[in-house]
């Protein structure tokens, strides 16, 4: 009976804005409203930087995947008002209306437009809850503009604190925009305002209109009327209600402008405004920004209500505070890392302690001399091994990554990381794939590859193989710890966090085409359930067992037939000017060097029985040791490694990852030997 799996169907929304149809949104708001903090807390690694033309203010963007669609993300400079601005700030006004793509009453001027790419498809206007009523003067401004807008009402935490109760769904009503309440600075509420962004331009919204008192549109009438031209249409490329506006406010650039296309219409069209000032009580100007103060004053009371704080400072309150806040945030990320390697260096050794240790064992007294024998030993050497890695470290790693992403904290670890991991070329999403790597490197590659993909897969990949993963770090414990002291140890651990970051930078410049920047997601927190963390742990791992497997075992054949047709020596004689001449070891460690390929706990006991001894340093000198043991470091992790990166990334870059693991290898191990070595000279 043939058994089907059901497959849900996703709706697919159309049109997708990908590629050359990607969305261009622009951030616009107030001084202090948060719009640089929502806008890092999405950037991707490479953030494009320039300034609007013919000014000094700067602009970033960046590309950023919102979904299944793609935007590039403009972060303009603050602006209070779109009226009789001063030239600095009016060039933004200009890019919000023109982009790159001049209106014939520009074409004359010098210089570059305002911006090299194309006016925004919708703008997120980030105003500050705290100050509602000055922020919505400038959002009845924008309005104005015709395009498609969506509010991000920010620092609502503050608002909460305040005693501010706003209502985002009445404002959003009385607006005709969509309103999402978020906290930048933690991540809150940022992955639903740009996929509501996104929707308000397949849905074509625009904001309700907005026009003045019903006194002042009956005074502006003439004025409007006069303006109703087509040729007036065409040269300014304005709407047609914000173009009355500035002239109302007599706004310099756009009377200037009139002046210069249409000379023979501006007297008459300045005697329609004083005509209107006339029948006012104070001056025009003034009369409209008191019409806007008291027409935002009026939508913050119908949508506000002070009383006391927010109530809602429960138990997912206190987590939010300790996992995304900017600075408690990272003492938060460090307790997940301090479980992370309490699992990896205690429940991990002592699970192993109690299978593969115990395996190894019982089946160490089985010393075949035939080669049938020793292939099947070779075999249950490869099948232990092959436990070794599972059942200690990625079964427990897999499923408390899983955990993590099940109960929310792992996504609030990534924002919080996030910024610094840009500095490597990723995004903060593989920060517990490269503590996981910690334990060992093939379930953090397999958890690396789900977060990741094209050019930061193959860096975060290429990156995790030089983490010191629990059989590494096992080693330099153990022989550093006796022969060179914590110093020591605390010495090779700290060059590996060196060298990740060089070679971070190095891989940054080597694949510059950064990705688009993540729109991060903060899931409310959820308590994990056994029966959806067992089957995503099969399913994260059973591939990687049918990869690994035939690789581990199969490998340790080749080798173990190596040994067994007394191939030692010339293993030795071909590792001699590694060993001998570049790393100034004896050369009878080649064999434990080559079979360290297989598990680097099987590099110690080779190094033990090619020494004859367990005492290393009656072989090996302090500097020997320390270039030995950096070299093990950084060396390539093991097979199995190798058989996930052939998944994950692809054969070409895995051998590509292992002539860098090596190439590392050879370079640091060899410098740090030469330096040491001087060092001992002046010593003596």
């Amino acid at each position: 009976m043939n058994k089907t799996r059901q497959v849900a169907a996703i709706p697919l929304r159309e049109p997708l804005y990908r590629g050359k149809r990607r969305l261009r949104i622009a951030l616009v708001g107030m001084p202090n409203s948060g719009k640089s903090t929502l806008f890092n807390a999405v950037s991707s690694t490479s953030i494009r930087t320039g300034e609007l033309g013919g000014t000094r203010r700067a602009y970033n963007e960046c590309a950023v995947q919102i979904g299944l669609d793609e935007a590039r993300v403009v972060e303009l400079p603050s602006i209070q008002t779109l009226h009789d601005l001063p030239p600095d700030d009016l060039v933004a006004l200009q890019y919000l209306l023109w982009g790159d793509e001049l209106p014939p009453v520009k074409v004359h001027e010098p210089g570059a437009p305002p911006a090299p790419f194309a006016p925004p498809d919708v703008i997120i206007q980030v105003m500050d809850a705290t100050a509602l009523a000055r922020h919505l003067e400038l959002t009845l401004e924008l309005s104005q503009l015709g395009r498609p807008m969506v509010i991000a009402l920010n620092m609502m935490d503050e608002a909460w604190k305040k005693g501010l109760h706003i209502k985002p769904a009445a404002l959003s009503r009385q607006l005709g925009i969509p309103v999402v309440p978020t906290v930048a600075l933690m991540g809150q509420g940022i992955a639903k305002l740009f996929k509501t962004a996104v929707e308000a331009v397949r849905g074509k919204a625009c904001p309700l209109p907005h026009p003045a008192s019903k006194h002042l549109c009956e005074k502006l009438q003439p004025l409007s009327q006069a303006l109703n031209r087509p040729e007036i249409q065409t040269a300014f490329r304005v709407p047609h209600p914000l173009l009355v506006m500035q002239l109302a406010q007599n706004d310099s650039y756009f009377r200037a402008e009139m002046q210069q296309h249409f000379p023979e219409l501006l007297p008459q069209l300045m005697q329609l405004r004083s005509a209107a000032e006339q029948a006012l009580p104070r001056p025009l100007a003034e009369e409209l920004h008191a019409d806007r103060h008291h027409r935002a004053a009026m939508l913050v009371e119908s949508v506000t209500r002070l009383g006391a704080p927010h109530p809602g400072r429960g138990w997912r309150y206190w987590l939010d505070e300790l996992f995304l806040h900017p600075q408690w945030g990272l003492l938060g990320s460090l307790a997940v890392f301090a479980v992370v390697l309490f699992v990896v260096f205690e429940v991990s050794v002592w699970i192993d302690s109690v299978t593969s240790a115990r395996l190894v064992e019982w089946i160490s007294p089985w010393q075949p001399q035939s080669t049938g024998g020793v292939i099947g030993r070779a075999v249950a050497d490869g099948l232990i091994g092959l436990i070794g890695i599972v059942v200690p470290y990625m079964i427990p790693l897999v499923l408390l990554l899983v955990a993590l992403e099940e109960s929310g904290i792992m996504q609030r670890i990534a924002f919080v990381v996030d910024r610094g991991f840009h500095h490597l070329g990723l995004h903060g999403g593989v920060a517990v794939p490269f503590l996981t790597g910690l334990g060992c490197n093939v379930p953090a590659l397999s958890a690396a590859s789900r977060v990741t993909r094209g050019r930061e897969r193959l860096i975060a990949s290429l990156l995790i193989t030089f983490v010191p993963c629990s059989a590494r770090s096992a080693i330099i414990l153990a022989i550093a710890g006796k022969y060179l002291g914590g110093l020591g140890v605390f010495a090779i651990f700290l060059l590996s966090m060196i060298v990740i970051a060089l070679l971070g930078k190095f891989l940054t410049r080597r694949y510059p085409e950064s990705g688009p920047g993540q729109v991060q997601e903060i899931p409310s927190y959820a308590l994990p359930r056994l029966a959806t963390l067992l089957p995503a742990t099969w399913e994260r791992t059973r591939d990687i067992l049918t990869i690994v497997t035939p690789l581990l075992v199969g490998g340790s054949v080749v080798l173990a037939l190596l040994s067994h047709v007394g191939a030692d020596d010339a293993i030795n004689t071909a590792f001699t000017p590694i060993t001998v001449w570049w790393l100034g070891l004896p050369a009878l460690l080649g064999v434990p060097i080559l079979f360290g390929v297989l598990r680097k706990e099987l590099s110690l006991l080779m190094v033990y029985q090619a020494l004859g001894t367990f005492d290393i340093g009656a072989h090996l000198d302090w500097v020997q040791i320390m270039t030995f043991l950096i070299f093990l470091t950084f060396y390539f992790p093991c097979v199995s490694t190798f058989a996930v990166m052939l998944k994950t990334i692809g054969r070409r870059q895995a051998l590509a990852s292992v002539s860098l693991s090596i190439g590392v290898a050879l370079v640091v191990s060899g410098i740090v030997r030469w330096v040491l070595v001087g060092v001992q000279q002046v010593g003596a």
